[in-house]
């Protein structure tokens, strides 16, 4: 039977709480300077209460269910509610000792983490960050199973994306095809359709993606193109043009990222895929963490631009 609000040990939300956003038990007791036996006692007391067992292991610790998801952000306000209400002090960054973890490709890397950490050094100097690689499809599992804090990345079909992941858009990756200088199409004004699609291409799929998105795209439209290789670093493949003769269609803000931009040159492309966007991705419990709060309003400050 479930209990009554009236009934109900208020104490035990915060252990929810703290179970939501730390994502293992052990780490849970650890924040609440509780044992890791009282936390399993005080779960089980909620499950009781609940009627539902709220979380279940994951090879990384434990899984929200979907009754304590929906339950979370409800609680989750309610609770940072009373503790700005009782507690004076805020999230300091310049006095935070805290970790980030970020996952992203080495393409937004290479953009976004040389201006982020020039920033971190300035406003939070005891703050340290960690990337993880990005695989595209695996973005949902990485912020549930409390892997990562945030991803940023595209997303393969926004209309499955789960209701516990939250979004907010950065940027628009423009692309065009890139070739090495010297390269016998680089002296053309504009590629034609044919001359593009026989040409040997080299693209990126990351970890997880069978084919590359371009592809899809002109799948989507009865054509393939010469697709001789595909690598899992967006760097390798500015490298393998470089010293070939296959071309890549490349987001086109990474050239100025490579050491190796003298060597390359860029063209138009004769079919323009739809446009893809660079969001940052986060878990609904990680709504109302007062540090998660503040890397996200930096992420956003820094990267979100009105294209």
């Amino acid at each position: 039977m479930f209990v009554s609000f009236r009934a109900l040990d208020l104490n035990l939300l915060k252990v929810f709480e703290a179970l939501m956003t730390e994502g293992s038990v052990t780490r849970a007791a650890s924040a609440l300077t509780m044992t890791q036996p009282a936390v399993s006692n005080a779960l089980a007391r909620l499950r009781d209460a609940l009627g539902d067992p709220l979380f279940v292991r994951s090879g990384t610790g434990i899984r929200p269910t979907q009754r304590a998801v929906v339950l979370w952000e409800p609680i989750g306000e309610a609770l940072e509610s009373v503790r700005g209400a009782l507690d004076e002090q805020v999230f300091d960054p310049a006095r935070a000792q805290t970790e980030f973890s970020l996952s992203m490709s080495d393409y937004v890397s290479s953009l976004v983490m040389p201006n982020l950490l020039g920033h971190l050094g300035k406003v939070a100097p005891k703050a340290r960050v960690h990337t993880v690689p990005n695989t595209v499809i695996e973005i949902a599992d990485q912020l549930e199973d409390n892997r990562v804090d945030c991803v940023m990345s595209v997303y393969v079909n926004e209309a499955q994306q789960p209701a516990a992941i939250r979004s907010r858009s950065l940027w628009t990756v423009d692309y065009a095809c890139f070739m090495r200088r010297g390269h016998p199409l680089a002296g053309m004004k504009r590629l034609s359709t044919r001359t593009f699609l026989n040409a040997g291409h080299v693209d990126v799929s990351l970890a997880g993606k069978t084919m590359p998105s371009y592809d899809l795209f002109l799948a989507s439209r009865g054509l393939s193109r010469n697709l001789v290789a595909t690598v899992n670093h967006y760097s390798a493949a500015y490298e393998v043009v470089r010293q070939s003769d296959l071309i890549a269609v490349l987001p086109s803000d990474l050239r100025s990222q490579s050491r190796h931009a003298p060597l390359l040159h860029a063209m138009p492309l004769p079919l323009k895929a739809p446009p893809r966007i660079v969001s940052l991705f986060w878990h609904q419990r990680n709504d109302t963490v007062p540090a998660q709060r503040w890397l996200r309003e930096t992420l956003v400050e820094m990267f979100a631009r009105s294209d």
